[in-house]
């Protein structure tokens, strides 16, 4: 199957394009390398995936419609998979018509390239910041009220909604599925558990927003790999799921785990509540479940300890690698 990824160099992107490589698929991967984070990680991701078999790739901006129509008559894709984004709830506060151009218009203008193209299937990620304050928990796909309290959740919920749209006009084929807050190796430096980990290691205090208690529904990157690729096999015109873990853990027990991984004490710098950030994000994924077969199998602590061991890895790798360099 001829399938482009975009956002491919990235976090989940990386990951998923591996798995289908090595399932046989024809690759083409779509990233603007954008310096959110480091550039040089996502090349380095790149690095890795070509170990696993060539790929197509394409240095594009989403929002550049000249130029994705071009990749997508040169490659003709049957499926898209659309993971790129402007990521993350606090920075979406700072920079809002960033997040609403890239992730609402990039959005549209892929749709718009799939429709010229005749593509037959469309795979979005969406977010569980989508649901915000929702007293319902755990959350569900059948609740009807949304309440997107940040830039960010406000433009994923405004992506499905373009998505049901152009499904109901052009026949395209949808799936929308809501990640619970993944992690695991080559998870960006910006999240919790990595930016954690790199500080407790460094001896560094860590900022802890609030008193500790925030959950999160934390979903090992392999988990979310195999529901991607289950929905890629679905036959459905629309259809919505959460894929997560559906076990909550909070701010207060993550700390805890990488302490013991790490075999180190964490340095706690308390502050105060941020913004945007909700207290809990807890997935019913029963409809993924019954419908997909999804089936997470990583336990939070199995998670922590290979992602423990991958930073290891990739920390003494960096530095043996700068010593190489002179740079030591």
């Amino acid at each position: 199957m001829r399938i482009l990824v975009t956002g491919g160099a990235g976090f989940i992107g990386s990951h998923l394009v591996e798995r289908l490589l090595a399932n046989g698929h024809h690759l083409t991967v779509l990233d603007d390398l954008n310096d959110f984070y480091s550039p040089a990680f996502k090349r380095e991701n790149l690095e890795a995936i070509r170990k696993i078999g060539p790929i197509e790739f394409h240095e594009a901006d989403i929002c550049d419609r000249p130029r994705v129509l071009h990749i997508f008559q040169q490659c003709r894709p049957e499926v898209v998979v659309h993971l790129a984004a402007r990521a993350g709830v606090r920075p979406s506060l700072e920079n809002a018509l960033l997040y609403e151009s890239v992730n609402v218009r990039g959005t549209m203008i892929l749709l718009e390239a799939c429709r010229s193209v005749g593509v037959s299937k469309f795979v979005f990620a969406s977010s569980s910041s989508i649901y915000g304050i929702s007293n319902n928990v755990p959350f569900s796909e059948k609740d009807q009220t949304y309440l997107p309290i940040s830039p960010y959740a406000a433009t994923k919920l405004a992506g499905e909604t373009i998505c049901y749209t152009y499904s109901h006009l052009y026949g395209l084929k949808v799936v929308c599925l809501r990640f619970f807050t993944v992690y695991g190796p080559r998870q960006r430096p910006d999240l919790a558990i990595r930016k954690f980990t790199e500080m407790i290691d460094r001896g560094e205090s860590i900022p802890v927003f609030g008193d500790g208690t925030t959950g999160r529904d934390y979903t090992f990157i392999r988990d979310i790999v195999d529901g991607i690729t289950a929905a890629l096999r679905l036959d459905s015109q629309f259809s919505i799921f959460n894929l997560g873990n559906a076990h909550p853990v909070d701010l207060n027990t993550l700390i805890a785990s990488l302490e013991q991984a790490l075999g180190k004490k964490a340095v706690i710098r308390r502050l105060p509540l941020q913004p945007g950030d909700v207290p809990l994000t807890y997935a019913d994924i029963s409809k993924a479940q019954s419908v997909l077969g999804y089936s997470p199998k990583t336990s939070f602590s199995e998670g922590i300890g290979e992602f423990v061991e991958w930073h290891r890895s990739n920390t003494h790798d960096r530095a043996f690698a700068r010593a190489g360099t002179g740079l030591f």
